[in-house]
């Protein structure tokens, strides 16, 4: 398939800047796999939607913030630095803007002296290695109070409330961006799915900036995926393997959930490094485990694990929107992406949701 086959017009009034409040009472776009057929309702209308027995997977990462404004300690010349990843305890692959000013050596300082770091050396793409110094055990508790939330390019808008860029259940740091499917979720809706008899289990996948990467390959199969760091604990294989067991339906929310779990359930996922190999059974069998995942997930692939998904709504030509087409099929995505548009939903980050049942 070609990129320009998961093409849609969108509107730029439609590109969420805010999000809604409370977080429920987004839109949710119904979709029956099967048929297609699609309809409208409100996010807290999942309650009605799941069935007792069902299970839902969260991605329970939380994000840091890792978008830091510092100056040269040399000249005061201002630098803006984004956390990529942590190499090593206090080192930090960096992606860093005006990018020149950013020879090894140079010296930084971000926060009024809260934290320093020092420039190492420049990395495959132009990044940055930067080792950071600071005082306490962890730069967590730094980045907390000085970091600001890395927020995707096409929201323009100041965040006012770092919160709403983080899920309710979020607790294991390390993430450059949002799980954005579950930021609909609030405690008190997730209490009242728990009441219907539906259990709740975590998955924990990192999600890198390489999510906002965009496909520039004609051909979809030439594109490369991003490699994100992913655990399944033995309780939430436990109850995906009971669930299939007892005939329930295992629903990923989002697609970095469903990454998680297709990783771990696949036997020959497209395009799986060999040590990526599952440890499922054929049946999607579990079993507790992390590691490194860079699964891409288009039309042709064949789920293992999941049987609906609880997504937003993707920007055209991503991997993200053609994993949805794959689980959903072509032609009833695409269909449902226009009836989005033209029904006015919200898209992105702090847009509408979209449940595939």
């Amino acid at each position: 398939m070609k990129r320009s086959d998961f093409w849609f017009d969108l509107p730029e009034k439609q590109i969420a800047q805010t999000p809604v409040e409370p977080r429920d009472h987004s839109r949710l776009l119904l979709m029956n796999r099967t048929s297609g057929a699609c309809s409208h309702h409100h996010f807290y209308d999942i309650v009605d939607l799941l069935q007792p027995g069902d299970l839902l997977v969260v991605n329970d990462s939380r994000v840091i913030p890792a978008r830091l404004y510092g100056v040269k300690e040399d000249t005061g010349a201002h630098i803006e630095v984004l956390l990529l990843e942590q190499k090593e305890k206090d080192v930090w692959e960096t992606l860093v803007k005006p990018g020149k000013k950013a020879k090894p050596g140079v010296k930084l300082t971000f926060g009024d002296g809260l934290l320093h770091g020092e420039v190492l050396e420049t990395v495959e793409g132009g990044n940055r290695l930067i080792r950071f110094s600071y005082e306490g055990e962890s730069i967590y508790p730094v980045l907390e109070q000085i970091g600001n939330m890395p927020l995707p390019p096409y929201i323009t808008q100041k965040l006012e409330d770092n919160e709403r860029y983080q899920t309710v259940y979020s607790h294991e740091l390390g993430s450059a961006a949002a799980p954005t499917a579950g930021l609909h979720f609030t405690n008190e809706l997730l209490e009242k799915i728990k009441a219907k008899g539906v259990n709740i289990a975590t998955v924990t996948l990192h999600v890198g900036l390489g999510t906002f990467r965009p496909v520039k390959e004609d051909e979809i199969t030439d594109h490369k995926m991003h490699s994100e760091h992913y655990y399944l604990p033995q309780r939430t294989a436990d109850l995906i393997n009971q669930t299939k067991q007892q005939g329930g339906r295992v629903i990923a929310v989002g697609t970095t959930s469903c990454r998680t779990l297709e990783t771990l359930g696949t036997r020959q996922g497209l395009q799986l490094n060999e040590q990526l190999e599952s440890w499922a059974a054929e049946d999607g069998h579990m079993e507790a485990k992390s590691g490194w995942t860079d699964i891409y997930i288009y039309p042709g692939y064949r789920f293992k694990v999941m049987d609906g998904l609880v997504t937003n709504f993707h920007l055209p030509e991503s991997t993200l929107i053609m994993l949805v087409s794959a689980f959903a099929g072509y032609e009833h995505t695409m269909a449902a992406y226009e009836l989005a548009v033209k029904e006015n939903y919200r898209f992105f980050s702090f847009g509408d949701a979209m449940a595939i049942l």
